[in-house]
């Protein structure tokens, strides 16, 4: 029975994770739409869908006890998420993935960096080995673009925050995930309106295929979420954090495999450091994992899933390994560590 669950768990983490890494191949799908017309969608259709899962699985009675702090919380959480959707779908359809893939590799970096900054939490010797590595590769992929690579720290840094404000939100994947797009509604369904009005929008000129796919945008937002939620109740966490790096690998893969993007030496050069800090950080973590200190993973992104409420003894952020997602995105930020889609 445990090993079942457990190859449950492990297929539903990949799937959620392999999905997450196909999103560079969709957004594009639905030009000629512009990404903020996409975005708007991306939250209309799934507040939608949110609510019919919520409708046949839990309910809404849990809107009673959320309280105006928590409300808060997963306003500003909205916020930031709308920041890391819209760049992704921005960096995607404007021929910048292996950007995107790069924010996804340094997003636990930027965790770590946040946990210090903001909680003044204690690195380990190897993390803060790590961390440096990181900032030097992050140097040396600004020399070669000729400019700091804005789209990866954006998509980092919003997400990054985002987990930060879910932990204190502390509310389950899918219900923070609706009140965030619920709060979100108003303005999209609001400039949706005016696009069509205005005869700018897309949505209902481009054919049936062009629309399913922009109402197709919220099942693609939710899918790898609940799938991501299966995963966390069944296999380790630790588990959970290094599968996540199948996404931005997948990212990385499709932009320049697929698209062409082009990769110098140079850039190559800062995406290995990347990942060389990453390495160091995985197994400072599998080490910890093993002499018995608390080893939280969080995980990605886009953001991004059903995940029960924080427990008690829960490791900090500078004590995790790994963390969503891409382009996704929510429930990742549950698991309040090093994190994806993620996007997403």
């Amino acid at each position: 029975m445990l090993v079942t669950r457990h190859r449950e768990g492990l297929a539903a983490a990949i799937g959620a994770y392999v999905l997450w890494g196909l999103f560079p191949l969709y957004w594009p799908l639905l030009e000629p739409a512009a990404p903020v017309e996409i975005l708007g969608h991306r939250m209309v259709w799934s507040l939608g869908f949110l609510v019919a899962v919520l409708a046949a699985t839990s309910g809404f009675r849990w809107l009673r006890t959320i309280g105006a702090r928590r409300v808060g919380l997963l306003t500003l959480a909205a916020v930031l998420i709308t920041i890391n959707w819209g760049t992704f779908i921005y960096a995607v359809n404007s021929g910048h993935v292996v950007e995107t893939s790069l924010g996804y590799f340094i997003n636990p970096l930027v965790t770590v960096a946040l946990a210090v900054l903001v909680l003044h939490e204690p690195l380990r010797r190897n993390q803060r080995i790590a961390v440096g590595i990181g900032a030097v590769a992050v140097i040396v992929l600004a020399i070669d673009y000729g400019r700091p690579p804005w789209i990866a720290l954006t998509l980092a840094g919003a997400f990054a925050t985002y987990g930060f404000v879910k932990k204190r939100a502390n509310v389950d994947g899918i219900q923070s995930l609706a009140v965030e797009t619920a709060v979100l509604f108003p303005a999209a369904i609001g400039y949706l309106l005016y696009l069509s009005s205005s005869g700018d929008g897309t949505f209902t000129t481009e054919g049936a295929g062009h629309m399913a796919l922009l109402a197709g945008a919220g099942v693609v937002t939710a899918v790898p979420l609940m799938l991501f939620g299966a995963a966390a109740i069944r296999i380790p966490l630790a588990t959970v954090g290094l599968l996540q790096y199948i996404a931005p690998v997948m990212q990385f893969l499709i932009g320049v495999l697929v698209y062409g993007e082009d990769m110098p030496p140079q850039r190559l050069a800062g995406f290995a450091l990347v990942w060389v800090a990453l390495t160091v950080f995985a197994v400072d973590a599998l080490n910890a994992a093993r002499r018995g200190a608390p080893v939280d993973a969080a995980v990605p992104a886009e953001s991004e899933i059903v995940v029960p409420p924080d427990r008690p003894g829960r490791a900090s952020a500078a004590t995790a390994p790994v963390s969503a997602s891409p382009a996704a995105t929510s429930t990742a930020a549950e698991k309040p560590s090093v994190k994806a889609s993620a996007d997403a």
